[in-house]
């Protein structure tokens, strides 16, 4: 390819990432919160889960049988502003050459495979290939040559093994985090696993400044588990080279009376077809969510929230129930459908990343 070749598509994916960029801009209003607002009726889905054939069967809700539709056709609509499309081509075209690494639970799997669908959808003639090494998935597309990885790590910080305790979970070691640099982008999420108990627990003991614990209060845990996952971020993360994201805490819906519903079928996400109407959940707020926030207003590097919690605790519809692996008796209203609610996560996770002209992916 010629030197003026090369200079033109250069300068015209400069001027098309430009214009994207104004677009995106000029859409959104000065203070608008993107994460407050309603659920609307809209459009479909961004893709089609039969054509994502990498989405696990656990979420792939209509191929499990899941009758009715209506959870595919609501749009996320925040109160003063227009959201913006998801672009899949510009998303592309801005992590060409890049790595992308989501780190977490199986929520994080959730929002993973949503974005790759997304992608995937966007240039369905483009190749791709997707693995799995140890614990980490990767998503490739080669006409990019871009990576999306997974790398599932419910806890963040070390949980080792112990001849003589078991399973230990060390608040203040996060060895693991050697395996998170180098990347362009970095999206953690944690939760879901630090209030299992009973045989649901994923640890023996735990250890924190030098004393080892049995057990100890979940929140007060998860906290100074993500203090230690803070300092590590300060202390490694080039905001030069790196975008930092937290995805907020996901919210389940296993109890109906938070949302009013008395019905046989309602003590449960099960049997529920639409969301919440307006703006305010009726249910309690999330301590985690303030625990969260405080971690992150500490922190001496950047790290953007995706502030996802409100507008899915309105989504009491978009749960697998018992359309996910465990039919009725698994009734699963932690995860979430694919298509569905994660689409919108990462829909904001992109206009988060290119709306402002200072917010351009780093080199």
């Amino acid at each position: 390819m010629s030197h003026i070749a090369t200079f033109l598509i250069t300068t015209l994916k400069l001027v098309f990432l430009t214009f994207t960029c104004f677009q995106l801009s000029s859409s959104l209003d000065v203070g608008c919160d993107l994460f407050q607002g309603s659920w609307v009726a809209g459009a479909g889905p961004i893709y089609d889960v039969p054509m994502c054939p990498f989405v696990d069967k656990q979420f792939d809700c209509a191929g499990n049988g899941r009758p009715d539709k209506l959870y595919l056709n609501y749009t996320w609509k925040p109160n003063n502003c227009k959201l913006p499309k998801f672009s899949g081509v510009d998303f592309l075209r801005r992590f060409q050459g890049k790595r992308i690494l989501f780190v977490g639970d199986s929520l994080s799997l959730n929002q993973w495979e949503s974005l790759a669908c997304m992608l995937h959808a966007s240039v369905p003639r483009s190749n791709y290939t997707i693995k799995k090494t140890g614990g980490v998935s990767t998503f490739y597309m080669p006409e990019y040559n871009m990576s999306l990885m997974l790398s599932r790590n419910a806890l963040l910080v070390d949980l080792v093994v112990d001849g003589k305790r078991g399973r230990v979970l060390k608040l203040d070691s996060i060895k693991n985090g050697e395996s998170w640099k180098g990347f362009n982008m970095l999206v953690f999420n944690s939760w879901h696993w630090w209030v299992h108990k009973g045989r649901q627990t994923p640890w023996d003991y735990i250890q924190f400044g030098g004393e080892v614990y049995k057990d100890m209060d979940r929140l007060k845990a998860y906290e100074l588990g993500l203090r230690t996952w803070s300092k590590w971020v300060d202390s490694n993360i080039n905001r030069l080279q790196t975008r930092v994201f937290f995805q907020g805490i996901s919210p389940t819906h296993y109890n109906g009376i938070e949302w009013n519903n008395a019905l046989p079928n309602g003590a449960s996400c099960y049997g529920e077809t639409e969301p919440i109407h307006g703006s305010v959940y009726p249910g309690p707020d999330l301590p985690a969510v303030a625990a969260v926030k405080r971690v992150l207003r500490n922190m001496t590097t950047s790290v953007q929230l995706l502030d996802v919690t409100t507008l899915s605790a309105l989504r009491k519809d978009g749960h697998p129930s018992a359309y996910g692996i465990g039919g009725k008796k698994g009734n699963d209203c932690s995860h979430w459908c694919l298509a569905g609610v994660p689409d919108t996560w990462n829909q904001l996770l992109y206009v988060t990343l290119v709306a402002n002209g200072n917010q351009l992916i780093p080199k």
